[in-house]
């Protein structure tokens, strides 16, 4: 059985096609999977935890993939723009304050916000509750050691905490 297509039918959505491909194999068994309970790779005595469910290592670079959890004190970053990556947030519970380049929005379970690169953006949980979310990074920069020490980035000397967000593509407005 042959398949007509018409020109442009298939592999391509207003214009864009699919990319090339990277793999030329018959298949391969190489699923990953976190079984639901799994401890969170990171865990801050300020609440925070961060579940590494997809890293960009884990990706060959493509995109990362986190949980996000938040305690209930205030806490996270203001304005800032990364030159390098995108970012989206999907709040899985609790209500979660997110900067547009605009406003705070007020979102909650469901809601989706997605940053391209340079766009300003921030998170913050004012909501005394806890708040989680999945975090994903387009393309799949090294965030845990990010994750891992921006904690102590208070604690660094002035230049030191400018190389430490640089090396991280975090710029603060």
């Amino acid at each position: 059985m042959s398949l007509h297509r018409p020109e442009g039918a298939f592999g391509t959505h207003g214009g864009t096609a699919y990319p090339p491909p990277v793999y030329d194999g018959d298949g391969d068994a190489s699923a990953r999977y976190r079984p639901a309970g799994t401890p969170a790779e990171l865990v801050n005595p300020n609440g925070t935890e961060v579940e590494y469910l997809a890293t960009g290592a884990s990706t060959g670079g493509l995109f990362g993939l986190y949980r996000y959890s938040m305690g209930p004190k205030r806490s996270g970053p203001g304005p800032h723009f990364h030159r390098s990556l995108t970012e989206s947030f999907f709040v899985l519970s609790g209500r979660l304050a997110i900067y547009d380049g605009h406003t705070w929005l007020d979102t909650g379970p469901g809601d989706w916000v997605h940053v391209p690169i340079g766009g300003v953006h921030g998170f913050r949980n004012e909501s005394g509750e806890p708040v989680s979310m999945l975090l994903h990074f387009s393309p799949g920069a090294p965030r845990e050691e990010y994750f891992e020490n921006v904690r102590f980035a208070a604690d660094l000397a002035p230049q030191e905490r400018l190389d430490f967000y640089l090396r991280h593509d975090n710029h603060w407005l």
